[in-house]
């Protein structure tokens, strides 16, 4: 449930320590977010398990002979799924999720924090095909808007916002073509932070979905989402550059320097 706008779980919250940190001796108590609501706190969850199975979130082995012993890991392949494995679907995180508040075919973070798993687990055979899926612009890893609330309403610590971003950089390992639109989004994040210290969310689509207008089609498929974020008071009509951004200039130059140095070694 949401206690005074927080999506967490009721049975870990503690009164006393939710009163120290509220302003007032009110608790106020609400059903999950991004959820049709039933009655009271009472939600429909259908979405949100239908958004899990359309990750297939299950090891497969269908291009293995199935053997006559169990698959075995090391401890340290094992290790790779602890924070992912850690979650328990509590739905916390794709209440907060401001991605899936505008974008209905957005899979949401718990889907793609099990995903993660899958993508990290040694005796699944299937990961090019799965990367090929997370790769979707608006259902797949790209939809996230990187607004972290998933982290931090997360009871487990699974960081479903960090385990997007190792889906983000297998796929990005495995991208030869520079002009790809995964490839533009890393691009184009590093140098809108470097213009003015923030991501400027018009830039970007532009930039990203529409390769600088040189993609028609993608900027029209953006509209429809533009429209919502509009209707919804989630879109940047003005864009302040943050303070420091000459700061956050210079540490971006010293890691491409450093990068450069590095590859001439």
């Amino acid at each position: 449930m949401r206690i005074n706008g927080r999506s967490a779980l009721a049975c870990k919250e503690n009164v006393g320590s939710e009163l120290d940190r509220v302003a007032d001796t009110t608790i106020t108590i609400a059903p999950l977010g991004n959820l049709p609501v039933i009655k009271d706190l009472v939600v429909d969850m259908r979405r949100f398990w239908d958004n899990l199975e359309a990750v297939e979130p299950y090891v497969s082995t269908r291009a293995r002979a199935i053997p006559e012993r169990e698959f075995l890991q090391t401890p340290e392949e094992r290790q790779q799924l602890d924070r992912s494995g850690n979650c328990i679907l509590c739905a916390a995180c794709y209440s907060e999720c401001n991605a899936a508040e505008v974008n209905p075919q957005f899979v949401g973070p718990h889907a793609l924090a099990k995903a993660q798993r899958m993508v990290a687990d040694s005796r699944d055979d299937g990961t090019q095909t799965r990367l090929e899926r997370y790769n979707d612009i608006t259902s797949g890893v790209w939809g996230c808007t990187r607004c972290y609330y998933c982290n931090s309403v997360c009871p487990m610590d699974v960081a479903p916002l960090d385990r997007i971003n190792d889906i983000k950089r297998e796929i990005l390992q495995r991208q030869d073509d520079q002009s790809s639109r995964p490839i533009r989004h890393r691009q184009v994040l590093v140098e809108l932070v470097k213009e003015g210290g923030w991501i400027d969310e018009r830039k970007f689509g532009v930039r990203v979905v529409g390769n600088y207008f040189r993609d028609l089609q993608g900027l029209l498929s953006l509209a429809p989402l533009g429209l919502r974020m509009l209707a919804r008071g989630k879109f940047p009509l003005g864009f302040e550059p943050s303070q420091g951004t000459a700061q956050v200039r210079s540490l971006i130059e010293s890691v491409r320097n450093l990068k450069s140095q590095n590859s001439h070694d």
